[in-house]
């Protein structure tokens, strides 16, 4: 059997770790859950809005933002995103890939989604303990399948699930003084609501029917993730989002939707290290002493020209608490329709030096058989 170089292994582990730093200030700052590539932002739509879709998506992409709002979607789509992951690093093996499917089934009274996440976290050496010479490489890589079903509970009222499997692959081998490695599988499930209602008079306001929407959605609910032995296990990001939207224009060919999501990472990790199984943490995060300073925020604007649509402009903001992972950046997207195609793209500005400055996601999409959004 090879000997392996303790150090060489550490520093390969706590690469791929900072390799997520861009994603996993939230799960840091409740003291690291893993996997924390579940919670990368899938689609250059919504990541153009400051990464929000909580209670305004209606598309594909609704197996990740809230799987409720399947129940709203006709027809079939398929839609792919790709991003190089960090490029202030300059890694052309760090890049995430997204796929997202939807169809509507009458036979079953909903729609079923699924999706594919994938996060090349690159290749790195090992050494063996008697020199720096490179005895083997490995690759780094974390991937999860999920599949969805949403329904309506009423006309209004949709509701959901997934089902995902994750797989993390960080290391193929331990160090010296370990039996496990850094590989590890386990399973997280999905709830959500999305309420769209038809007709909704509210004071001052009148009706807001077909205009306003609100989803919750609550991810990653499962058993902690287990690398090397049940008393080091991590919990999964499990995570609560709530979001609204509102359509401030909706005419023949103009649309400008409005979205704002909060959200907060539902984990709780003790004194001594170690930390509260899902069911557990879902209750005690909120007594951890820190209020609400570990709810991020995030929103943006969506114009739409067209009839059918056919080119967009978004804006958007992401905020995060200083002392809890401190993100802040402005967000920029467009994207164009034409029959059954179309494309999308987003842009993070952040401060200089910060790892997600300059991120461009693309996604392209087909849709077919559903009807226009409205």
């Amino acid at each position: 059997m090879k000997t392996q170089n303790r150090v060489s292994q550490i520093i390969a582990l706590l690469l791929a770790a900072f390799a997520l730093a861009g994603i996993a200030s939230e799960a840091r700052a409740q003291g690291e859950s893993a996997v924390p590539f579940l919670l990368i932002a899938p689609n250059s739509r919504a990541s153009g809005m400051g990464e929000s879709g909580t209670g305004t998506v209606d598309d594909a992409s609704a197996i990740f933002w809230n799987p409720a709002a399947l129940a709203f979607l006709k027809g079939q789509e398929v839609s792919i995103t790709h991003a190089n992951w960090l490029p202030q690093f300059n890694l052309p093996d760090l890049f995430y890939d997204h796929l997202n499917y939807r169809m509507d089934i009458d036979a079953i009274g909903g729609t079923i989604g699924a999706s594919v996440t994938y996060l090349s976290l690159g290749e790195f050496a090992v050494t063996n303990s008697s020199g720096p010479t490179v005895i083997d490489k490995f690759k780094s890589f974390e991937y999860a399948v999920a599949v969805g079903y949403a329904t309506k509970a009423s006309e209004d009222l949709g509701i959901g699930v997934n089902v995902r499997y994750i797989h993390s692959a960080l290391s193929p081998i331990g160090t010296e003084s370990e039996k496990g490695n850094g590989i590890s599988s386990t399973v997280s499930v999905d709830l959500a609501l999305m309420y769209r209602p038809v007709k909704l008079e509210v004071p001052l306001l009148g009706d807001i029917g077909n205009a306003f929407s609100v989803g919750v959605n609550l991810s990653n609910l499962g058993p902690k993730v287990t690398y090397v032995d049940a008393d080091q296990a991590d919990p999964l990001p499990t995570n609560l989002r709530v979001g609204l939207g509102y359509k401030l224009l909706n005419d023949e060919y103009n649309n400008l939707q409005l979205g704002l999501d909060f959200s907060r990472l539902l984990v709780r990790r003790r004194e001594d290290q170690t930390s509260d199984p899902f069911y557990k943490a879902l209750f005690s995060a909120w007594g951890d002493g820190t209020g609400l300073k570990k709810v991020i925020v995030s929103g943006g604007a969506e114009y739409w020209y067209g009839a059918p649509r056919l080119i967009a402009l978004r804006l958007g903001y992401f905020y995060e608490h200083p002392e809890f992972g401190a993100r802040k950046f402005l967000t920029f997207g467009a994207g164009i329709r034409y029959d059954i195609y179309g494309f999308d793209f987003s842009y993070i500005s952040a401060a200089d030096n910060h790892p997600l400055s300059d991120t461009i996601r693309f996604s392209l999409l087909i849709a077919w058989g559903g009807d226009e959004p409205k």
